[in-house]
């Protein structure tokens, strides 16, 4: 595999993740991803963000850098915008393969790289508005970009050819293959990564949708014709696609528009909360809503999260268990509050055994998640008319507030 020319003496480089693992240890990846870096040639080189030795990354990497003529041995400078391990676990290797080049970060980002990795020496500290001059009619331009999603993060800008190197920020998952530009990618394809960088900002960037918003105002005036992420595909010809992304993805918890939808959320122990359930989504279809359905614990919350956060509506199905919450159902709430999942409409109904209890944890739960509740329904064992009745009658209730 060659290094990909974006213009010339700019090029990416990236490795396809294939594995089992999970990305931060929690979010399946069973499209895969890419860590993606980028070599800036002037007079110097600089390689822009790294990688962890993770499924042959690293041999991707070597492979790509003597592609162009140049290796890990042979950089001038290191510039990191973010320190998460997935970006930055090979420097003590590249420290021991190559001890001259210079590491630029920001100084909470030069604290990590001592701290984390304990490389004390050939440090540098950048802030917004200070630059690295390449020669040769390169340098690179810092701007710090806080808690996008770390508190150290960066961006760095190449004025000259308009590339805006954003790590995680306008991320996505999905392995690329031998391709990398969006011009190379159908609309088929194009959907599927699409689905991807929602759920990617849903698992890791929805907690700092604020931050994002600051951050897309603070670079708004740049020149910027190309957007070159750490994960997913480099934007070369419509950037402003993805820009639009993240301006609606940033918007879905902090007081924007929510899509005109239902995603339905259920985990039934012996079918008696399902058949309650089935009654809402008569409801729902009634009212000519769209929705989604996930049943937990069977679909991993990553995919659930995804659905969730752009939907205005939300149906969650649980019976009681052991006078509380299906753990499931518990889990995903876990997730809805990391996550910030604010302005949602929401239908809560489940079965119970010898006795309640889900509806009273439920509602200590969500009593600062900001949610406009549907009247919650429960019923003992299996559903009867009236209470079928009365589940239908909630699904409209719920399709005509997302309607509103």
């Amino acid at each position: 595999m060659t290094a990909h020319e974006i213009c010339p003496g700019v090029h990416a480089i990236h490795a396809d993740i294939k594995t089992s693992a999970r990305f931060e240890g929690i979010w399946p990846i069973p499209y895969g991803v890419t860590l993606n870096s980028y070599v800036v040639k002037g007079e110097k080189t600089a390689l822009i963000d790294l990688a962890k030795d993770w499924a042959g990354s690293i041999s991707q990497f070597d492979e790509q850098l003597h592609s162009i003529g140049t290796s890990f041995e042979t950089i001038d400078y290191l510039v990191l915008n973010h320190l998460e391990p997935d970006h930055t676990a090979f420097i003590v290797e590249l420290r021991k393969r190559n001890p001259k080049a210079q590491i630029i970060s920001t100084p909470k980002g030069v604290a990590l790289v001592r701290n984390f990795f304990k490389i004390t020496e050939n440090l540098r500290e950048v802030k917004t508005g200070d630059t690295l001059d390449l020669g040769a009619g390169k340098a690179l331009e810092f701007f710090e970009t806080p808690n996008i999603h770390w508190p150290e993060t960066m961006m760095s800008f190449d004025r000259t050819d308009g590339i805006l190197f954003s790590c995680d920020a306008f991320g996505s998952y999905g392995a690329l293959g031998d391709r990398v530009f969006d011009d190379e990618f159908s609309a088929e394809e194009h959907a599927f990564y699409e689905k991807e960088s929602l759920r990617y900002y849903a698992n890791i960037v929805a907690s700092f949708s604020t931050f994002v918003t600051k951050a897309l105002e603070k670079l708004g005036s740049l020149p910027v014709k190309v957007i070159a992420p750490s994960h997913g595909i480099v934007w070369r010809k419509n950037p402003t696609e993805i820009v639009g992304r993240y301006v609606q993805y940033a918007r879905y918890n902090s007081g924007g528009a929510l899509e005109p939808e239902i995603c339905v959320i259920w985990g039934s122990m012996y079918g008696y909360t399902k058949a309650g359930l089935d009654a809402v989504i008569e409801g729902i279809k009634e009212e000519g809503v769209a929705y989604t359905m996930h049943q937990v614990p069977d679909t991993d919350a990553s995919f659930v999260l995804a659905d969730a956060y752009k939907a205005a509506g939300l149906v969650l199905a649980m019976p009681t268990y052991e006078y509380k919450m299906f753990p499931p159902m518990a889990h995903i709430l876990d997730l809805f509050e990391r996550k910030h999942f604010t302005g949602k409409k929401v239908l809560r109904l489940g079965s119970w055994g010898w006795v309640g209890g889900a509806k009273k944890e439920y509602e200590e739960r969500i009593a600062n998640f900001k949610w406009t509740s549907v009247e919650s329904v429960e019923w003992q064992g299996l559903p009867a008319k009236g209470d079928l009745d009365l589940l239908r009658e909630r699904g409209r209730d719920l399709a005509r507030l997302v309607k509103a």
